[in-house]
């Protein structure tokens, strides 16, 4: 471990290291926010930042890997700046993946009534990682396999039109309404415009489900990894599709004086020690953190990526982590302690 004085950045200094990052709709790396516990990078994030970040066309989502760690958690009036977050009781990896897919899919309906996102969108985004057709026949077929058969020679985009209709056919159409915000008095959209942001809600939950579904033919194996300690970039990167595949769509979205989304992840490092409640539902935590960061990484390097801001007190991504992850540009990282 490298020792070294922490560099003093005052704070409007860094207030517009963030805002020059955040204010890009799409940038080539995520930036890491290091600093000591205590040093008011939170403060500075909750009560400085993330007002002025959610106004216009921007919209910024935070999320407090930390959040559910009561005892030492700021929110609960616990806070202990001393104490680093590995010392501390774990917290587990489904409400990690829980509080982040969550924050994503909120972003994403965002975009969908902003028509940034279209189910045309969600299936070529999907189709160029997975193969679809398998799944999509079994979303199609449901608890009637005669009846919704569909021909062997149909091509991946009619299955996907057929899963679409399908899998609206079984969702609540007054939720879809309250998600896009249609139940609203005062918002007056055409029928065929609405019918259009409904295709591409029902389209999400169709990319969730496809990747749930393969996710379940992946049980076993991943069950094994977790068993014999072993390690899988394959196995690692389907426990976060779903995530990555928000985040694609996300950047793709963005557009300057329209819609530009961007993230805060606070407290990553405790996505590295959380513990797995099930060892056939995902890989552990290390090795999900692992596969969340690199596919961030490359995102932004081959097609560039929404903002992101990556905020902790651990030392390794200042240090570190550019050893595990390829070279020394490869974060724009700064280290602070703010007076």
């Amino acid at each position: 471990m490298v020792y070294k004085q922490w560099k003093i950045i005052p704070r409007p200094l860094l207030e517009t290291v963030l805002n020059n990052h955040a204010q890009r709709h799409r940038v080539p790396q995520p930036l890491i926010l290091h600093g000591p516990r205590g040093a008011g990078k939170t403060t500075l994030i909750l009560e400085r930042l993330l007002g002025e970040w959610n106004k216009g066309p921007h919209l910024t989502g935070y999320v407090d890997f930390a959040e559910s760690i009561k005892d030492h958690h700021p929110q609960f009036n616990q806070s202990f700046p001393w104490a680093s977050w590995s010392n501390c009781p774990p917290t587990t990896l489904p409400n990690c993946r829980t509080k982040l897919e969550s924050c994503l899919e909120s972003m994403a309906h965002k975009g969908v009534q902003l028509g940034s996102i279209s189910s045309h969108q969600i299936f070529s985004t999907l189709s160029k990682w997975h193969g679809l057709n398998t799944a999509l026949r079994h979303v199609i077929a449901g608890n009637g396999a005669a009846k919704n058969a569909v021909s062997e020679k149909a091509s991946g985009s009619v299955l996907w039109d057929r899963a679409v209709f399908a899998l609206s056919a079984r969702c609540n159409a007054q939720e879809i309404d309250v998600i896009l915000g249609l139940t609203e008095k005062k918002k007056n959209v055409p029928l065929e415009e609405a019918s259009y942001y409904r295709e591409a809600v029902v389209a999400l939950r169709l990319a969730k489900e496809v990747i749930k579904q393969q996710q379940s033919w992946r049980a076993n194996a991943i069950a094994h990894l977790n068993r014999t300690g072993g390690f899988s970039r394959s196995l690692a990167n389907s426990c976060t599709d779903w995530p990555c595949l928000l985040m694609e769509l996300l950047s793709q979205a963005a557009e300057i004086d329209h819609f530009q989304p961007k993230l805060v992840i606070n407290n990553v490092e405790v996505l590295k020690n959380v513990i797995l409640l099930d060892e056939n539902s995902s890989v552990c935590g290390s090795m999900y953190h692992d596969s969340l960061i690199w596919r961030l990484i490359a995102l932004g390097a081959n097609e560039r990526c929404f903002p992101v801001v990556l905020v902790t007190s651990d030392s390794y991504y200042s240090y570190l982590a550019y050893m595990d992850f390829g070279f020394p540009d490869i974060f724009i990282s700064r280290e602070i302690l703010i007076p």
